[in-house]
């Protein structure tokens, strides 16, 4: 059996096309620089990622596609039409090598989507779950909800099967962005304000990631669904920093400063999104991934945050997150 990792140079990427490998399956990394998958899969150069891609090369012999391949969210986008920046990439790429995947006689198209095609948050006490109306808030979420939306008509028409997750943050060695700087805050030993937050947040490490994607590849019960996907234990983003610095071994220096003055704080300084992510409640409920395929997440927070934590020296002072991965 032989998948197609789009996206292979990214962290989910990497990963998987390890996992598979030592799975003992068939990878081709789909990728612009060979050298990043480090000879673990058969690397094919694709280029740009839009509606123009040629993936003829690439889905020769292929059985299942795990699409990872995005213009991921970024905080401050410099593009002048944001929506037409990630329509080209993540609803007109995706499609495109959907299609002709199908014309290859690809059986199953694994597509990373994102919770944000549910919304930015939840009410206390009440996560999101499959079945909830989508709300997507920006660019990047509507661009995934797209996708989600072409590739659903595309299985309909076609037979091949499809299979949509939604992951909230992803953690691990190599995380970047947002995880990043908050890990190097806390091995740095830097006072956090952060020691009394109450929301619930989900996450998922990158090992219970991967697995989940493994399962989805070939579980039967996988075909045409949609799945949200997490550690199944969530976490405050006090209890988050000092499980953070417990896997560090290093102290938790956290500060005991309301969540209503850090979120009043950060409306004035304009950063009253990135303040609603540290303090704001966003839980999903994996209950269909557990029932429908008996799915339990491998790895604990606690050894999740272990590895990432390993995995964290060396980080480069200043992560990008607006890269097509």
């Amino acid at each position: 059996m032989t998948i197609l990792v789009t996206g292979a140079n990214g962290l989910v990427g990497m990963g998987l096309c390890r996992r598979l490998v030592r799975d003992g399956l068939s990878v081709r990394a789909a990728v612009r620089s060979p050298a990043s998958v480090q000879n673990l899969a058969q690397p094919v150069l694709v280029g740009p990622v839009d509606g123009a891609t040629d993936w003829h090369q690439a889905l020769q012999g292929v059985h299942a596609v795990v699409h990872l391949a995005a213009r991921v969210h970024v905080m401050q986008d410099a593009a002048a039409d944001p929506l037409a920046a990630f329509r080209a990439v993540n609803v007109d790429g995706t499609l495109n090598l959907a299609r002709q995947a199908s014309g290859a006689g690809v059986e199953r198209f694994v597509f990373m989507s994102s919770v944000k095609v549910n919304g930015e948050c939840t009410p206390v006490g009440r996560a999101f779950s499959e079945t909830d109306a989508a709300n997507p808030q920006d660019a990047y979420a509507l661009s995934k909800f797209e996708a989600e939306q072409g590739l659903r008509q595309l299985a309909a028409v076609t037979g091949m099967e499809v299979v949509i997750i939604r992951p909230p943050l992803v953690y691990g060695p190599g995380a970047k962005a947002n995880f990043a700087t908050l890990m190097r805050a806390v091995m740095r030993g830097w006072p956090l304000p952060l020691g009394a937050i109450h929301n619930q947040r989900s996450l998922v490490a990158l090992d219970n990631l991967l697995d989940f994607i493994v399962t989805c590849i070939s579980h039967p019960q996988a075909a045409n669904q949609t799945f949200l996907v997490s550690d199944g234990q969530d976490l405050s983003t006090t209890e988050l920093v000092r499980g953070m610095a417990r896997a560090a071994g290093v102290p938790a220096r956290l500060l005991p400063v309301p969540a209503w003055a850090l979120q009043a704080a950060g409306r004035m300084l304009g950063q009253g999104d990135a303040m609603q992510r540290l303090c704001g409640n966003l839980q999903v409920d994996i209950s269909k991934a557990r029932d429908l395929l008996g799915w339990v997440p491998p790895v604990s927070v606690a050894e999740g945050l272990q590895r990432a934590m390993g995995g964290c020296h060396g980080l480069p002072r200043f992560a990008r997150n607006d890269r097509v991965q």
